[in-house]
């Protein structure tokens, strides 16, 4: 507005009613555009701002490191599991013992630095890889393992979607491109050896996959695990039947979220406060409780890290805000796309396109990240075909298929009626 007013005083040819207006104009309308604009922005932010963002309490990022650089006091990411940190002694009788059971334990985990269609063929290919124990008086030991995928971390992922149920907090996919690529290595032929045997040294020679191995990594997420006591004595709940449990999260940080780690049945429902946690429960004893805090990531501290901190979460926008908060489900393309570009994730790849097919005969990078969902959703028999067409903005990395089966385990959540799939262009 003022700079049409100022573009049509700069036409009056009168220098005199030219000075007069500019007189006028600058001690009056343009004080009162100031203000006006003032009052507008204020309204703005507050219609914005009157939709909580408590999803972004809840927000998961992940990453990868040694176990030699995992800082033990770091204060945002900490180990998916806290055992990983210890150190891993290799107990031959209990190994041979299992062996001769036909149930053979892992020896230890490796990581494979590769993308997932590369490991996909690995496991249909259930390949015997060579390996060597070398053992404390001095003997050689040839024996055959093979790889078998690790499902410890993704049992994590399946138990914290069971407290998000239970703490009655909204569900997203956790992006955790890591924890789908370790494998425990383990013995499948092995000659006749004595159980006092000790180990000193496993090597394996994974042939063509030997340059992609990594020993000793452990996933980290900010997620903290956490104890804390009852303020006081419990209080009659208003039913007459449970009790009120109050947390106080005022020296742990209330700009964090909170998850309370027990069973379903032990619990009836959580009330949140700024600065306390209410657990309605039937216990009528005070107690330690177990928590989750989920540790809210400041990005210029987190420290360098030799792999790439990622994340399930969503670009703050008010758009994003008020489609979280009804969850109106929108069946449209343009909802799809606006899903997808809702993560922070997205700025690597575009969804492109999105196909409706009675089946897909091309290469699919999806994979479920929500095993857990499946009996919710059902099965895919019968069903058509949403195929999910991706472009990469930069050079693919060998997490990349992986950030792109997020994408589609998260619109697989959504639009259940439907088997996603997807695939780049």
């Amino acid at each position: 507005m003022k700079e049409i007013i100022f573009e049509r005083l700069r036409k009056i040819e009168n220098l005199e009613q030219r000075q007069l207006l500019k007189d006028i104009v600058g001690g009056v309308l343009v004080n009162l555009i100031n203000y006006q604009e003032e009052m507008n922005s204020k309204l703005e932010n507050r219609i914005f701002n009157e939709i909580e963002d408590r999803e972004s309490k809840t927000d998961i990022y992940v990453t990868l490191s040694s176990k030699d650089e995992v800082d033990p006091i770091h204060d945002y990411l900490f180990p998916i599991i806290p055992a990983n940190l210890e150190q891993h002694k290799i107990d031959m009788k209990e190994v041979l013992d299992s062996f001769s059971k036909n149930q053979p334990i892992p020896f230890f985990t490796i990581f494979l630095q590769c993308d997932s269609i590369q490991l996909k063929q690995l496991d249909a290919q259930q390949r015997v890889f060579n390996g060597q124990l070398h053992t404390t008086d001095g003997q050689v030991v040839e024996v055959k393992v093979n790889l078998k995928k690790n499902v410890s971390y993704i049992r994590e992922i399946s138990h914290l979607y069971q407290l998000f149920l239970v703490n009655g907090l909204y569900w997203k996919t956790v992006n955790n491109p890591y924890i789908h690529k370790f494998y425990d290595v383990v013995l499948v032929d092995c000659p006749s050896l004595n159980a006092d045997t000790e180990i000193k040294e496993f090597t394996i020679n994974l042939e063509e996959f030997e340059n992609k191995k990594r020993l000793d990594m452990v996933p980290l997420w900010n997620i903290e695990r956490l104890e804390l006591k009852n303020i006081g004595f419990p209080i009659p709940a208003l039913d007459k039947v449970n009790y009120e449990h109050v947390l106080s999260i005022r020296k742990t940080g209330s700009q964090h979220g909170y998850l309370v780690d027990v069973e379903g049945e032990n619990i009836r429902y959580i009330k949140r406060l700024e600065n306390e946690l209410t657990i309605v429960s039937p216990q009528d004893k005070s107690g330690l409780w177990k928590l989750l805090k989920i540790t809210e990531i400041n990005k210029d501290k987190t420290g360098e890290f030799n792999y790439e901190v990622v994340s399930n979460r969503r670009v703050d926008s008010f758009m994003n805000k008020f489609a979280n908060k009804y969850m109106v489900s929108v069946k449209t393309k343009a909802e799809i796309i606006r899903l997808v570009n809702t993560f922070e994730a997205a700025e690597k790849m575009e969804l492109v396109d999105v196909e409706i097919l009675n089946e897909f005969q091309g290469e699919s990078f999806y994979n479920p990240m929500n095993p857990f969902l499946m009996d919710p959703i059902g099965e895919h028999s019968g069903k058509k075909v949403m195929l999910l067409l991706f472009k990469a903005k930069e050079e693919k990395s060998f997490i990349s298929n992986d950030i792109l089966n997020f994408f589609v385990s998260e619109v697989q959540r959504h639009f259940f009626e439907y088997k996603c799939e997807g695939a780049w262009v």
